[in-house]
């Protein structure tokens, strides 16, 4: 009897890692459709990464936006401003917590100005929040800011 106890045990530690696991990798294909809703500009595509309400909010060096109808003007912005846009995110750490994940990562920019062609290069970090929703793992919030400066 102890020791089926203790398969169980081992079973349901088992299946609760292989469930984290498989929810980290859905919210990490999230993270790649908005990098590739952000190469592309496409707005259709980030409201299938983003939860598409009034609640959800990007702080960025340019500003804060909130709502959907905000958050999509950036993907507008990148696409009016940039031509060969290319983020490249690295060192990607998912924490899941239930209905709610947050991602954090490092990342680097380049792209074409679309006013003179001359090239456009940013490093940065940033923040993401996802929730579970019905139609899966959305995207509510962004944080991002430049590199990290030595303190002095």
């Amino acid at each position: 009897m102890r020791a089926f106890i203790v398969i169980a045990i081992a079973l349901a530690i088992s299946s609760c890692s292989d469930f984290h696991a498989i929810e980290a990798r859905s919210v990490r294909q999230q993270i790649d459709a908005y990098v590739v809703a952000l190469n592309a500009a496409d707005v259709n595509l980030a409201a299938q990464v983003w939860k598409t309400s009034d609640d959800v909010s990007f702080i960025s060096p340019m500003g804060h936006a909130h709502g959907w109808n905000e958050v999509r003007q950036i993907y507008q912005f990148f696409g009016t401003n940039f031509t060969d846009r290319k983020l490249v995110p690295r060192n990607v750490v998912i924490h899941m917590n239930g209905d709610s994940a947050w991602a954090e990562f490092y990342w680097h920019f380049h792209a074409k100005s679309i006013k003179d062609g001359a090239p456009v290069e940013s490093d940065g970090r940033e923040t993401q929040i996802y929730n579970r929703l019905g139609e899966g793992w959305r995207l509510v919030h962004v944080h991002y800011s430049g590199p990290a400066q030595e303190f002095r």
